[in-house]
């Protein structure tokens, strides 16, 4: 329920905005205002207190800024459910603009469903024995700093990069610091301050946050459940002038989406029209192991193609390739060293000898079985509710039911002590759309009994009204 709660107008310096804000966060911080509690609609505080209404929207921005409370188109604002902890990380307009929704520090105590990381099969025994060889046949190069590409991890990267009978040109792959970090060098590499790049309405936004960081502008495509319109991109580079745009080919992030195949034709051909460079992340992609030509396959003049092994080997391990257009490998070096601050060789050459010993595929195999399994688990727990999964991808995207909003869902899971991302994680941009879904990942624990008691918390949830829940106030 609503909490009836009033500021003092008299207290404090400064405009009235700030002054407002600083009284919710006392009120916050008393627990005058408890987790959870929806403060007033906006044109009610504005009329109760004598001021406008966009002197309220101010206030509240900045109380969203803090980190203090969340709003929802049609929901409302509610306080955070960890606003009143004192060590709840930082709340300044920064860290909310480029961390999105989840918690920077995760609440201890919690079952981890906002994670797609390898599953944990035994790899550290292996990883642990090749960084052992490594030190020992190494040892100069592990004390000292990393100056050039050894051909080896340009082999492992043609190789976990190749598609079918089809694989990139290994002097053009530049190993990296995971794809994320690779793409963040692309990015640096074609476009410049200002400069627009292209993400759907739904997609790993962690992608735009660098970008935005970065100096670089979103420009947003719209998407049906087979991933970019191809008139709706056209019709983006033919109003915005984007420079690049950022695809998940195949197991898009969030959707589950699929190019078809002639889809990516056309936007291949929009993308030469407009001389937009493609950056085809295919993380989730190469796990799908579908048989539809990537986008490098078809143009590789003109798209970037990153893979690594945190979602199918190991997280931790974090190594990355990206195969580059011919004549933009060394750009791409050099704004991955200033973006990055280069490459640690123990890194490059753990990934490459993973790869080349075969390591890599046995765990990704020994990986993709026991998601498969879990994904079995979630087919049968959430039968007659609408959700979209893979039985290779380690998470799925549910549609909430009536009349659950996904951050009202996404707090009743949380004080059910289950982690799940709401969909704003995943909105690279300020967008009017409302899809009613969350994102939950099943890949977190060794044992697979910890997946599946955490997924019946949240089928449980499905089946209760938010006012059943502690989640409202």
């Amino acid at each position: 329920m609503m909490t009836h709660w009033l500021p003092t107008l008299t207290n404090g310096h400064g405009p009235l905005y700030i002054r407002i804000a600083d009284e919710a966060e006392n009120a916050i911080k008393s627990g005058q205002l408890p987790q959870g509690a929806k403060l007033p609609p906006q044109r009610d505080l504005a009329y109760d207190i004598g001021v406008t209404i966009g002197t309220i929207s101010r206030a509240y921005a900045l109380l969203r800024e803090r980190g203090l409370v969340t709003g929802e188109v049609g929901r409302g604002t509610y306080v955070q459910a960890d606003a009143t902890v004192s060590n709840a990380g930082p709340r300044d307009a920064a860290a909310l603009t480029y961390g999105g929704t989840r918690s920077l520090i995760p609440p201890p105590g919690k079952l981890r469903f906002d994670t797609t990381a390898a599953v944990d099969i035994g790899q550290a025994e292996i990883v642990g024995r090749i960084m052992m060889d490594i030190a020992t046949a190494h040892p100069g190069e592990i004390s000292s700093y990393t100056r050039t590409v050894s051909p080896d991890w340009q082999e492992a990267g043609r190789q976990w990069l190749s598609h079918g009978g089809w694989s990139p040109d290994a002097e053009q792959i530049l190993p990296q610091l995971g794809v994320h970090a690779g793409i963040n060098a692309v990015i640096a590499a074609v476009t410049g301050t200002g400069d627009r790049v292209v993400c759907e309405h739904l997609t790993y936004s962690q992608v735009s946050r660098s970008a935005t960081l970065m100096g670089r502008q979103i420009a947003l495509v719209d998407s049906d459940a087979d991933g970019i319109l191809p008139e709706d991109f056209e019709r983006v580079c033919a109003r915005e002038h984007p420079k690049a745009a950022f695809i998940m080919s195949s197991g898009q992030n969030p959707t589950l989406a699929c190019l078809p195949l002639s889809r990516r034709k056309d936007l291949i051909e929009i993308a030469r029209t407009y001389n937009v460079w493609l950056i085809e992340d295919y993380l989730y992609g190469g796990m799908v192991g579908d048989d539809i030509p990537l986008l490098a396959e078809l143009a590789p003049d003109r798209t970037f193609l990153l893979n690594g092994l945190s979602k199918s080997v190991a997280a931790g391990v974090r190594g990355g390739w990206v195969a580059c257009p011919p004549h933009m490998s060394n750009r791409v070096r050099v704004t991955q060293k200033m973006v990055s601050g280069g490459l640690p060789f123990l890194l490059a050459e753990l990934s490459a000898r993973l790869v080349l010993s075969g390591a890599a595929s046995e765990i990704r195999g020994k990986v993709l079985a026991e998601i498969t399994a879990r994904e079995a688990i979630v087919r049968a727990l959430f039968a007659g509710h609408e959700f979209r999964s893979h039985p290779r991808l380690p998470f799925f995207w549910l549609k909430l039911p009536e009349p659950w909003l996904s951050g009202t869902f996404k707090q009743a899971a949380l004080d059910a002590d289950v982690l799940i991302d709401d969909e704003d994680e995943f909105k690279p941009a300020r967008s009017p759309r409302v899809y009613h879904h969350v994102r939950v990942g099943f890949s977190e624990g060794r044992e697979r009994q910890h997946s599946s008691d955490g997924l019946a918390v949240v089928r449980r949830l499905l089946d209760q009204s938010p006012l059943g829940t502690s989640a409202i106030m």
